[in-house]
């Protein structure tokens, strides 16, 4: 059965991000959602610093009701050279933080002052980096009018999906029983959070996938591991 995933494209997530990925046959980029009003991961994420773990943020314009395809950056050039720096101080004694670097400089190098774009190009060239044979699709591509629970069937059936592979956070929203009235079988990721070396201090599993390429390379992708559970089994844990 072809599995789907489907999720706002975050920036730079965290390594739980790219295990979804690593199972998915197709990938599809939420790129039509509206943007949570906090922004949510889609323009931040943590990275760990000799300091702790702090956020990296790239500011964004925010009109409400803004569907995330269509929120554009603020002072593009500004924060760019802050996330170089900021990377560049955190990182300076991992082993592969040149190959990070020069990873994150070609995304860097996009010229757009749109977010999803932006976001998407991160994560599609990571996912390359690490031999990912996932496809990717774009939401807006299907014009689907539903929303929530239906809008994601939707999707997944569009797709030709038999499995919908999702984080945790759509326990709160989506509709299991109309997904198995419909065929499709849900499955929650099963995060293993996996250990891999990393510097300042106590292992951190939520920090960007950044910090894994810093530390581990290429060589990274043995710990991107986890697998699913039924979503049954997920709700009665």
């Amino acid at each position: 059965m072809r599995k789907i995933v489907i999720s706002q494209p975050m920036f730079f997530p965290w390594v739980g991000m790219f295990e979804q990925i690593r199972l998915a046959d197709i990938c599809v980029h939420y790129d039509d959602a509206v943007l949570p009003l906090c922004g949510g991961l889609t323009n931040r994420v943590k990275i760990k610093t000799a300091n702790g773990s702090i956020w990296m943020t790239a500011p964004i314009l925010r009109p409400s009701e803004q569907v995330i395809s269509e929120v554009q950056f603020q002072n593009v050039r500004n924060w760019k050279k802050k996330h170089l720096s900021m990377l560049e101080q955190s990182y300076a004694r991992a082993p592969h933080a040149d190959e990070m670097l020069e990873l994150v400089n070609s995304i860097y190098d996009l010229e757009t002052s749109h977010l999803a774009k932006f976001n998407i190009l991160a994560l599609e060239k990571i996912s390359r980096y690490f031999d990912f044979d996932t496809r990717f699709e774009l939401s807006s591509k299907y014009k689907v009018l539903t929303k929530s629970s239906e809008k994601v069937l939707e999707l997944v059936k569009t797709m030709k999906g038999g499995v919908y592979i999702t984080g945790h956070g759509a326990y709160d929203y989506l509709d299991h029983e109309l997904f198995e009235q419909n065929g499709v079988k849900v499955q929650y990721m099963d995060y293993g959070r996996t250990p891999y070396p990393q510097l300042h201090g106590e292992f951190d599993p939520h920090v960007s996938i950044l910090d894994l390429i810093a530390n581990v390379g290429v060589g990274g992708k043995k710990f991107i591991t986890s697998g699913t559970v039924d979503w049954k089994d997920f709700i009665h844990e």
